[in-house]
């Protein structure tokens, strides 16, 4: 008898195919009731089918077409929302399109005769059916209905807001709304825009002023992104309430101020770090979200290279010494080190970090915040620490010759210390402590580790795909034709799961640089960072540049992520 996918089970029409074979079917069909799923789905559950093969096989045996990606990431708010967000989630559709003979539905379970039929008396439209995996379509509904959520509620604030201008001399905004004052629109944009920022993973909101609206953004990843444009008008309340939030000046709108914010929302209590400036078009609010969670991080989900992490895994483990980790502002510093805090954290070793701000919460780990308005300073702090019998100890920052100098001190009489210290690369960082005002001899001899790195994007995995870069590209990258040639180039071609950008996550890259008798050498005798660096890259140093290549060769970044985030010496 010969074989027809469209009078065949699923299970034949896979084997058929060639997706599984039949022992795996066997055991997926005693399996699927345990999971509640139909045997498409345990075989997924299984790791023995993909989604996109379970499209296919549903393709070839009901004839329907299967959803273009692509489409997803544009689709029209109107015709999404004529099926509503509950049966949406619920049912596992969503309305892409209208035709001229119906309008196209997405559907994971296009089997379901019952949810075709309540979604056709739904809409009030014939419809036509298309196949879509199951982690695409809830993306899609996820991106799609949040957008519609955001959408009506700015609408809503903005339909509340009477917005009266306000004379130079007086500091007051006008706000009036039909509901009561606690729900005034100016406070329900704000609450949008901080809950919205939580709910996307954002580590900053940017509130600016252009000259028609306000431009909010998110820097998700460490790229920023424009979520929403409320108009100019509702500036100054957002800031004024940004203020009054932050306990700061209303008053004062000519100078920048600084402050913070402590909420607790559903998901997770955030601390706020609240920057406030003025432009020449109004005063830009920029706040920083650090989460007050348990630390999630170990050293092996940061991304080292086995190499780097034996040279980190061995250094965090002596007893004295100091380990600094240097790069920009959001490279991932303090991360690194309350990971390797945690690494080495046990009952019979006392770790004291003195910190501005305390980004993460450790347990079993004394943790101090500095307080400059009250006279808590790091020196202060620092000092005190030394009095509460530390082994281990963890500076903040090394911002100035007093902190370097205790660091110094701290490590010359026994204890480890870790820190953080804004330089480009290790080379680079040897040198700045002498620049603060450290004698070379104290940096030589005190010096373990330098650990200099950054975050990278990495590619979303559902929209990977083969990039042939273009000449310009391989030399910016540092490449060679012929080392091009030899490399497998990958680049996320933008999806409903990414938000269109190509990228999902990110990873660390690290240049390691350890103190050798040769470096102390060099250090003690006023050597500059280039002969540093020499005599670093022959003991073995991998450069952030040549980290990212290796990264990029894995498939796990773009060589235009190589090219943003590093430099070809």
């Amino acid at each position: 008898m010969s074989y027809n996918p469209q009078f065949a089970r699923i299970g034949e029409v896979l084997i058929n195919e060639g997706f599984v074979n039949e022992d795996q079917v066997k055991e997926s069909m005693i399996k699927q009731n345990n999971f509640g799923l139909k045997l498409g789905e345990t075989l997924i559950k299984l790791g023995y089918l993909t989604e996109r093969q379970l499209l296919t096989a549903l393709h070839l045996q009901l004839g329907y077409d299967i959803v273009d990606t692509t489409e997803l990431m544009d689709l029209d708010l109107e015709i999404v929302s004529l099926i509503p967000e509950p049966y949406a989630r619920e049912n596992r559709v969503i309305a892409l399109r209208e035709e001229a003979d119906g309008v196209v539905v997405a559907l994971a379970d296009p089997e379901n005769l019952t949810v075709l039929d309540s979604v056709k008396k739904l809409i009030g439209k014939p419809i036509k059916p298309e196949l879509i995996g199951d982690t695409t379509l809830n993306d899609t509904i996820e991106k799609y209905y949040k957008s519609i959520r955001t959408t009506s509620q700015v609408e809503d604030a903005v339909g509340d807001f009477d917005f009266v201008a306000v004379d130079e001399d007086e500091n007051e905004i006008t706000i009036s709304a039909s509901s009561s004052e606690a729900d005034a629109p100016v406070v329900k944009l704000l609450n949008l825009i901080i809950n919205e920022a939580i709910k996307a993973g954002a580590t900053d909101i940017h509130i600016e002023p252009l000259t028609k609206n306000t431009r909010i953004r998110y820097r998700v990843d460490g790229a920023l992104r424009e979520v929403m444009t409320p108009p100019i008008g509702m500036h100054p309340g957002l800031v004024s309430l940004t203020k009054v939030m932050s306990k700061l000046n209303i008053a004062e709108r000519r100078l920048p101020q600084d402050g913070h914010i402590s909420l607790k929302t559903a998901m997770k209590s955030v601390d706020v770090r609240v920057s406030i400036t003025p432009t020449v078009l109004g005063e830009k609010v920029v706040m920083r979200l650090l989460d007050k969670g348990e630390f999630g991080f170990t050293l092996s989900t940061l991304g080292f290279e086995e190499e780097d992490m034996e040279i980190f895994n061995k250094i965090i483990r002596r007893p004295y010494g100091i380990i600094i980790v240097s790069g920009p502002t959001g490279s991932g510093k303090s991360t690194s080190l309350h990971a390797a805090l945690k690494e080495i954290q046990d009952v019979e070793t006392n770790i004291i970090t003195v910190e501005d701000p305390v980004e993460y919460r450790l347990d079993g780990i004394t943790q101090i915040e500095t307080k400059e308005q009250i006279g808590l300073t790091f020196g202060v702090a620092l000092r005190s620490v030394l009095r509460q019998d530390p082994d281990v100890v963890l500076i903040g920052e090394i911002r100035d010759e007093e902190t370097a100098d205790i660091a110094i001190k701290f490590s010359l009489t026994g204890h480890l210390v870790f820190s953080t210290l804004h330089a480009n690369d290790a080379p680079s960082t040897v040198t700045r402590l002498i620049d603060i005002g450290i004698k070379p001899y104290l940096v030589g001899s005190s010096l373990s580790l330098v650990m200099a790195q950054r975050l990278m994007r990495k590619i979303c995995p559902y929209c990977i795909d083969d990039y042939q870069p273009t000449p310009q590209e391989i030399s910016d990258a540092g490449l060679t034709e012929e080392e091009a040639a030899t490399i497998k180039f990958k680049l996320g071609r933008g999806c409903v799961h990414c938000d269109n950008t190509g990228f999902a996550g990110r990873t660390g890259i690290f240049e390691c640089l350890t103190v050798n008798p040769e470096i102390r050498k060099i250090i003690y005798e006023g050597g500059n960072q280039d002969m540093i660096r020499d005599a670093a890259l022959r003991a073995g140093m991998r450069t952030l540049h040549d980290a990212a290549i290796v990264k990029m060769k894995r498939g796990i970044t773009t060589i235009r992520e190589v090219i943003k985030m590093t430099i070809v010496e």
